[in-house]
């Protein structure tokens, strides 16, 4: 596992006591699925992972930038404040 996924993973795992695979994750962050469910997993990525990493894995793992950002709006939506994401593309 790279040392991206180990940082975003320890994020976004930690606080929920959860063990998701970074392939689970690079699934639920372009779902829109996920806002509809408010998965607490997908928010803490957009959240609380640093930007920057949040591009990384993205490109990592193969997300599509922009279906990552239109979910990261609607959850922007959901929180009522800007995520970093939610600008993005």
């Amino acid at each position: 596992m790279s040392i991206v996924a180990v940082k975003v993973l320890s994020t976004v795992n930690a606080p929920y006591g959860t063990t998701l695979s970074a392939e689970q994750l690079a699934s639920k962050i372009s779902d829109p699925a996920s806002a509809v469910s408010c998965d607490p997993s997908v928010f803490s990525f957009f959240s609380e992972v640093d930007e920057n990493l949040q591009i990384l894995f993205l490109d990592e793992m193969h997300v599509d930038p922009t279906a990552a950002s239109d979910l990261a709006r609607k959850f922007s939506a959901l929180a009522g404040y800007p995520l970093p994401l939610a600008r993005a593309a």
